[in-house]
C-alpha cells in the first residue's frame, strides 16, 4: 500500500503555491499517496496573527517568495485580487471574505472527486500569476484542465456550504493536533513537516521508512 501523506494547504499561502511543484514531484517518484486537506488561511483562522507583525515581516515575505519563485523556475505575481481582503498598510483583515471561502470550498469538492491536487495546481498557478483571476473564464479553464466543471462545483459549494465549512474547521483541528498551525504542512505517521524548506526532510524520513 502507498504511504499516505496528509497535505494541509491554503489557496492564499504563497509558500503553499510554490511548494506544490515539489510535492507533486514527490508523489510522482515515490510510493506515496497525498491526501490534500484544504484549510483556511491564518488571516481567517487567526486574524490577529497579522496585526501583531511589523512592516518588516511583510517586506521580507515579499522578497522571500519572489526569490523562491525565481530559484524554482515558477511564475509569481501577487494575486489581484488577493484571495484575502486585507488592508496591507495596517494588516487588518476585512470581515467579508468572498474569495477565500469560495476557493477553499471548491478545493474540498475537487479533493472529494479525487482531483484535489490537480485543481490546487491549476488554480494556484492562475491566482499567483494572472490579474483578475476571478473574472472571465480563467478559473473555469483551470478547473477544466483538472477535469472539473466550475459551474457544477460552484452550485455544489453553495448547496453544501455548511458541511464544507465544517470540514475546513475539522482540517484546522487536525493540523493543530498534528503539531502545527501553518501551511504547507505534510503529515506522515502523525509527524508534521512544515514549510517548503522541510520537504527535503520529509524525503529523508521517507527514506528512513523504506518508502520506495
Amino acid at each position: 500500500m502507498p504511504t499516505p501523506i496528509d497535505l494541509y494547504w491554503s489557496f492564499r499561502s504563497p509558500y503553499s503555491y510554490l511548494a506544490l511543484k515539489q510535492i507533486l514531484e514527490i508523489e510522482k517518484k515515490r510510493d506515496v499517496i497525498i491526501h490534500p486537506k484544504i484549510v483556511l488561511p491564518l488571516a481567517v483562522r487567526q486574524p490577529d496573527f497579522f496585526e501583531t507583525r511589523g512592516p518588516e515581516w511583510a517586506i521580507y515575505l515579499l522578497k522571500d517568495v519572489f526569490r523562491l519563485a525565481h530559484m524554482t523556475d515558477q511564475t509569481m505575481a501577487w494575486p489581484n485580487p488577493d484571495p484575502i481582503v486585507q488592508d496591507m498598510a495596517t494588516q487588518k483583515i476585512a470581515d467579508e471574505q468572498p474569495y477565500i471561502w469560495r476557493l477553499s470550498r471548491l478545493g474540498l469538492i475537487a479533493a472529494e472527486q479525487g482531483k484535489g491536487l490537480a485543481f490546487m495546481s491549476e488554480a494556484s498557478q492562475i491566482i499567483w500569476s494572472e490579474k483578475n483571476w476571478h473574472d472571465g473564464t480563467a478559473l473555469a479553464e483551470a478547473a477544466g484542465r483538472a477535469g472539473l466543471t466550475l459551474s457544477d462545483m460552484d452550485t455544489e459549494a453553495s448547496e453544501r456550504a455548511e458541511a464544507l465549512d465544517a470540514k475546513l474547521a475539522q482540517h484546522d483541528k487536525e493540523l493543530r493536533a498534528a503539531g502545527h498551525w501553518g501551511v504547507p504542512t505534510c503529515v506522515v505517521n502523525g509527524e508534521p513537516f512544515f514549510g517548503m524548506d522541510r520537504l527535503s526532510v520529509l524525503e529523508w524520513r521517507l527514506d528512513q521508512m523504506g518508502v520506495a
